[in-house]
């Protein structure tokens, strides 16, 4: 079994550089933010970029895990705090608003939930099923979620209503409106 070795400091110094400048371009540019401006930005060159992160994919998810995390242990906190239904509904909010506010994390989402993605299996992808999954479940059994919804389903209508609440204005204004339509759909 090969050992990994630790990072030298100036490769873990780019490292961190690249995922600073990068997140800064997503969230400017959106995700088809450019490679090369990002590399040079942060001073290193194009190779050193794919050196650290092979894929596009692979720098938006080093980029948004930290953010990504966290929308998972919401879940998990709301569902302390709140009935199921009303912890889904509220994640789903929040999980909305983040894709709207954070351009890259809309492309990480809809890449975790398309059908035999590769990005499906990633940390961000298994982050977001899982609480998705805790969180739909947990619905069901209270009664308040029809049991023949899956969670991969509710977050395909999540990233959808992100898109409609942006194509609406652009500021996410519409979100609680359209996932109270879509819940209505989703109770029993």
């Amino acid at each position: 079994m090969a050992q990994v070795k630790p990072m030298r400091a100036d490769a873990r110094r780019n490292y961190e550089r690249l995922l600073k400048v990068a997140a800064e371009a997503f969230a400017e540019h959106g995700e088809g933010a450019s490679l090369d401006d990002i590399a040079k930005r942060a001073g290193v060159g194009s190779g050193t970029l794919y050196r650290h992160f092979p894929t596009r994919q692979a720098l938006l998810e080093a980029a948004y895990v930290d953010r990504i995390e966290a929308l998972g242990a919401r879940a998990d906190e709301l569902a302390k705090e709140l009935p199921p239904g009303e912890a889904l509904a509220e994640w789903l909010y929040e999980l909305c608003v983040g894709t709207i506010e954070v351009r890259g994390m809309k492309a990480l989402l809809g890449s975790a939930v398309t059908d035999g993605s590769k990005a499906a299996l990633t940390a961000c992808g298994t982050s977001m099923k899982g609480a998705a999954a805790r969180l739909v479940e947990a619905a069901q059994r209270e009664g308040t979620l029809r049991q023949d919804i899956e969670p991969i389903e509710v977050l395909r209508l999540a990233h959808g209503v992100s898109t409609a609440s942006e194509l609406a204005n652009g500021q996410g204004e519409q979100i609680r409106r359209y996932l109270s339509l879509l819940t209505e759909g989703l109770r029993p």
